[in-house]
């Protein structure tokens, strides 16, 4: 590493920092499929319930009584919103893996040149 120079130790830490900010976007990416499973299995079952009966959502720490309707329609908008923000957090992804296998690319490019210029000098 002591052998490189800088441009590529700066180019090698860069690439580090994407590697670390694609592992955090696909831990934030598991966590938001987490949620959006959840919610879609809550509506599945609110909705196979009778309109009559008594639901209750959690705010916070407590219970509240609500209209079967009204945590339909709010768990419906939390599921749209999970679902949108799975895409966002996907596509930021798919572009940090791009990033990364270009990077990648120039870096083994680099260091093969380099090594070939450290065998013939």
């Amino acid at each position: 590493m002591e052998k490189l120079s800088p441009q590529l130790r700066h180019q090698l830490a860069q690439y580090q920092q994407l590697q670390q900010q694609a592992q955090a976007l696909i831990a934030q990416r598991q966590q938001l499929e987490l949620l959006l499973k959840e919610a879609e299995r809550a509506l599945e079952e609110l909705q196979k319930l009778p309109a009559d009966v008594v639901v209750y959502r959690s705010v916070g720490g407590l219970l509240i009584k609500s209209d079967k309707q009204e945590v339909e329609k709010r768990l419906s908008e939390e599921k749209e919103t999970l679902d949108l923000r799975v895409k966002t957090v996907a596509r930021q992804q798919d572009r940090v893996i791009e990033r990364l296998k270009e990077m990648q690319e120039k870096l083994d490019q680099a260091l093969k040149g380099g090594q070939t210029q450290g065998v013939a000098g």
